[in-house]
């Protein structure tokens, strides 16, 4: 069982992003995590005042055709397909302690890797 958090993110006062985030009931359960309200230093810092440290995430990035629901709360112009994220955040021990899907407007954002490569292992 899982705990969710809907929110729906702004971007110079526009609907911008869809944000479901999933949380182990053991771990938000009577926490601001299962409240419908914003967090203050948002759900990292919940987590880590919990315990659960964020150490790692994994990312799932794809691009589709919008649903009807997402055309119409994310106020999308016609033609516009949106970029869905797919996270899991892991803590100590590779312990799962949150799954997000991120449904943002493909028009309003882009995305930027940083690598950090080890000399040593080249």
């Amino acid at each position: 069982m899982a705990v969710l958090r809907k929110q729906v993110m702004q971007l110079d006062d526009e609907p911008a992003e869809l944000v479901h985030s999933y949380y182990p009931v053991d771990i938000a359960r009577g926490t601001p995590l299962a409240e419908k309200r914003r967090i203050k230093g948002g759900t990292p810092r919940a987590l880590s005042d919990l315990g659960f440290i964020p150490q790692e995430f994994v990312d799932q990035v794809s691009t589709r055709p919008p649903t009807s629901d997402e055309f119409v709360v994310l106020e999308l112009p016609p033609d516009i397909s949106i970029m869905r994220t797919f996270r899991v955040v892991y803590a100590e021990g590779r312990r799962p302690i949150e799954a997000t899907i991120m449904v943002k407007a493909g028009h309003m954002y882009e995305l930027q890797y940083h690598q950090v490569v080890n000399p040593t292992s080249l």
